[in-house]
């Protein structure tokens, strides 16, 4: 029987610190993991950061244009957006108090952190370089950097990510302000390079296991301290008590504001929540969250069909929390100290780099790439939280799910209330 992908990361996981446990005693074990096991992790790496433009451009095109027409930003569309917005914003914030009181990076000992630096040592000043840079510059230099002057220039640069992002909101929405019959046929380009960049994720996702082995082999060769493992610890358990903050949030605003209880709301959606954790999946939980939400919350079909579909696009606050804490992590694993507007930064970056995450698994470590690009963070620091990237990524969707499920139901009592 084929074993399930999430089982063969783990396995690569595993089998990846016990071949360098194996082959670190061993003279030459070092050099042969570095010389012929590192690369494959490095290409792993590479084939995320390659396909993270055309999927946020792709996903977020399709996103917006999905709404058909102007119109459909009404009230409901407006509340929709905004609240999945804001949940968003407070999700980013969760995560980085989360991560700046436990500071879990700063568990690393001063040895194991010199040693990842001087394996990374280029992108590590390279960045600081950049980083320097930005704070010479004006005060609204920021805002003219959203604005590309060539959307292919952009492109070409992860680090510009926000630029892109910009260029697919504003051709989204010129999309939408076209005739239909002229729009159609660049919604189905766009619509079918979503579906392609979908199954590159795939295929790329089944090379994880290997990517996985590659990373974790050379991470225990090239940083064999214990403290690296009690680290990860530390910054798994800061994601997960995020995590839970915000499905107690979800809550609390559904009660608050609706006035169902917790039990009914979280009994109505917990076989969704399961399918979400099994899948790691928004688009593969889609059709089970819409009915227990029309059939168990009674949310009015109508809403369920239009926040839902949005929110499985959009909403990604597990994630967009989970690329805050991972990135400062990162970040204080390498001896970075990130200011409070470089921090700033990391909540616009996830939160607009969520609007096109791509609902399957293995998306948000894609998107992790455009926050730490943007932030100035060295990219290669993703072989650092690989290892526990998989049952984190279970949660996050859970996460995701029941937000979506939280923002149908405030919407739907706020339109019944109109009424």
């Amino acid at each position: 029987m084929k074993l399930a992908l999430h089982w063969q990361i783990i396995l690569g996981m595993v089998l990846g610190v016990i071949f360098a446990l194996v082959l670190n005693p061993f003279d030459w074990g070092a050099d042969f993991i570095s010389d012929w096991i590192k690369p494959f992790g490095n290409i792993f790496i590479k084939s995320l950061k390659l396909i993270a433009v055309p999927l946020i451009l792709a996903s977020l095109v399709k996103g917006i244009s999905d709404l058909k027409d102007i119109s459909s930003l009404s009230k409901m569309g407006f509340r929709t957006i905004a609240t999945y917005l804001i949940t968003t914003l407070i999700a980013v914030s969760i995560g980085l108090i989360m991560v700046n009181v436990f500071q879990p990076g700063k568990t690393i000992s001063e040895e194991t952190r010199n040693e990842l630096v001087e394996s990374y040592g280029a992108d590590a000043e390279s960045s600081r370089q950049v980083a320097q840079k930005q704070k010479e510059s004006g005060p609204l230099q920021a805002l003219e950097d959203l604005v590309p002057d060539n959307i292919f220039g952009a492109a070409s640069d992860n680090g510009n990510m926000l630029q892109v992002i910009f260029f697919a909101i504003f051709f989204g929405i010129g999309l939408i302000l076209i005739p239909e019959k002229q729009a159609k046929p660049v919604k189905d380009f766009f619509d079918s390079l979503n579906e392609v960049i979908l199954k590159m994720i795939d295929l790329i996702m089944l090379a994880a296991p290997v990517g996985v082995f590659a990373l974790l082999a050379a991470l225990v060769v090239e940083a064999p301290s214990s403290d690296l493992i009690i680290a990860l610890l530390y910054y798994s358990l800061c994601v997960v008590a995020g995590l839970v903050i915000m499905i107690l949030f979800y809550t609390l605003g559904v009660w608050l504001i609706t006035g169902k209880n917790p039990s009914t709301f979280l009994g109505g959606i917990f076989p969704a929540q399961l399918l979400a954790f099994s899948t790691s999946s928004s688009a593969a939980t889609l059709p089970v969250t819409m009915e227990r939400v029309e059939d168990e919350l009674k949310v009015d079909s109508k809403v369920a069909s239009f926040v839902l579909p949005i929110g499985a696009t959009i909403n990604m606050d597990g994630t967009s929390l989970y690329q805050a804490v991972a990135a400062v992590f990162i970040a204080q694993a390498f001896g970075m100290n990130l200011d409070l507007a470089a921090q700033l930064g990391i909540i616009g970056t996830a939160t607009l780099a969520s609007i096109g995450s791509a609902a399957v698994p293995g998306a948000g470590i894609v998107m992790l790439v455009i926050v730490l690009s943007q932030a100035g963070i060295p990219e290669a620091g993703l072989a650092l939280i690989f290892a526990v990237d998989r049952p984190l990524d279970m949660l996050r969707t859970t996460v995701n799910v029941t937000g979506d499920a939280a923002v149908s139901m405030t919407v739907d009592h706020a339109q019944k209330k109109k009424m």
